[in-house]
């Protein structure tokens, strides 16, 4: 797998920048809210070290972790990224994403995804981005319908399954 370098991105109110272990503590106080990791494989974060132990996943993986943090005031107000990057014939990632609570409701995840989902496309070279979401989590089904993504008929895993594919994104 050829190294890639992912670019820190920006939106009108956000600035992305890829997590690294000087984000710690920003990522503990983030993931120890029970909100934010309410549809999550993941409980809240208990001390420092877990929020370490997340970062240090997200750097080992295939693809990338960025930090979404706002222009007005340089505040963490969530995260968003690719995992589970498959190169080859027809490649693909899975996206996910998380938004602290008191940023809910204000278009801020579709802000930031947009430049996000762009990068997967064109410069990581895929051709489907995925997502998984977990029954009752309406807010990112929503999100992910805004963005075009569509639903896999089926449950797998009591997860719900969607996919975005190049063409689609580009219509």
């Amino acid at each position: 797998m050829s190294a890639f370098i992912f670019p820190e991105l920006e939106t009108g109110r956000l600035r992305l920048s890829i997590l690294t272990l000087n984000d710690s503590a920003a990522v503990y106080k983030h993931f120890s809210d029970e909100n934010v990791t309410r549809f999550m494989d993941i409980d809240p974060c208990k001390d420092i070290q877990e929020a370490k132990e997340i970062i240090q996943y997200h750097i080992d993986d295939t693809g990338s972790r960025w930090g979404i943090f706002s222009k007005v005031d340089s505040q963490f107000v969530g995260t968003c990224g690719f995992h589970c990057w498959v190169q080859g014939e027809q490649p693909r990632a899975e996206i996910g994403f998380d938004l602290a609570k008191e940023h809910w409701g204000k278009g801020l995840m579709q802000e930031a995804l947009h430049p996000v989902i762009e990068v997967g496309f064109n410069q990581m070279g895929l051709e489907i981005i995925e997502a998984t979401v977990e029954q009752g989590n309406d807010r990112s089904i929503n999100l992910l319908r805004k963005l075009k993504f569509e639903k896999e008929t089926e449950l797998r895993d009591q997860l719900i399954y969607f996919y975005l594919n190049r063409q689609s994104w580009r219509e």
